[in-house]
């Protein structure tokens, strides 16, 4: 190693003993050379010097006279992983602004992160619930909606139709659900949009009707259809869970036609845009249908949902 790697190599000292070349280019030429005194010999050798080592590091200048820096091999390796792993950020970038790989890779994210939520979701995980003190009034809860504030459901004539894995089909009337023990639970409603509330609501467990009709609670979803051409579908561990409410009041009143009278899902560990309103078809399944997963899921959005 020279003693200086950022400047022009230092000459080495001289050889004080060195050998004689191998093999000569000149058979007499070396035969003369034989009659030479040693002493002299190691003279004119010594009056050469020995050439010094190439510095792990080069500078030279390039052609409009700019210093350019040759790396030792060694030291190449070490900077490729270190600039590597800064370029990985950059690389993940660029690979988002190529259109042809963004939608796969959003797509994959999502799945995943459908994937994690769906492991980690239980139904012993409730929900915070809240006093009263802590609702929001009534006016101030906001209406919200996919295409009108009212599709104009006939509630005295309104039927629930019940389709798929279930023992006992049909259309029921909301007095046959509201037969069934009633929940009531101040939650917080929280919208994909950026706002939330908490509200009062009230209604029948999701779970509890699902077994009265006979639901095969093992099939993997539910899927929804709503007066207004909405569409929705939803885990079966969801539907089963306590809080999941097929919901008729709020506030102690019956649901109103802006909030999806006469009967919307009510769920505190999903996003709104997963709690349909408008309820007129639901159905008991192990297969979703490819275009119908849910109205905002076939545009990119989260399948799953989850809070």
């Amino acid at each position: 190693m020279p003693d200086d790697i950022r400047g022009e190599p230092k000459p080495a000292e001289p050889e004080e003993h060195p050998q004689p070349p191998t093999e000569p280019a000149d058979h007499g030429a070396a035969q003369a050379d034989q009659r030479v005194p040693q002493a002299a010999a190691q003279s004119d050798a010594a009056a050469q010097p020995r050439e010094a080592a190439a510095p792990a590091v080069l500078r030279h200048a390039g052609p409009a006279g700019e210093e350019v820096r040759r790396v030792a091999p060694a030291e190449r390796k070490r900077m490729n992983r270190r600039e590597l792993l800064k370029l990985v950020p950059v690389v993940a970038l660029g690979t988002f602004a190529v259109p042809k790989l963004r939608g796969p890779l959003l797509n994959d994210g999502l799945h995943l992160s459908d994937w994690a939520s769906g492991k980690l979701f239980g139904r012993a995980r409730l929900a915070q619930t809240f006093p009263n003190r802590d609702v929001v009034a009534f006016e101030r809860f906001p209406y919200n909606f996919y295409d009108v504030a009212d599709p104009g459901v006939d509630l005295d004539r309104w039927t629930l139709t019940v389709e798929g894995l279930v023992q006992h089909p049909g259309e029921y009337k909301l007095s046959q659900i509201q037969a069934l023990p009633k929940v009531t639970q101040n939650t917080r409603h929280v919208c994909v949009e950026g706002w939330d509330v908490i509200g009062s609501f009230g209604g029948t467990r999701a779970s509890d009707f699902l077994r009265a009709i006979g639901a095969d609670t093992s099939a993997r979803f539910l899927e929804a259809e709503c007066a207004d051409g909405y569409y929705e579908s939803i885990d079966m561990e969801t539907m089963l869970h306590p809080q999941t409410l097929f919901c008729y009041e709020m506030y102690g009143k019956p649901l109103d036609r802006g909030h999806g009278a006469p009967l919307r899902l009510q769920m505190p560990t999903k996003i709104g845009y997963k709690q349909a309103k408008y309820l007129d078809t639901i159905r008991v399944t192990n297969v979703l249908r490819a275009d119908k997963r849910g109205y905002w899921e076939d545009q990119g959005y989260s399948w799953y949902g989850g809070l």
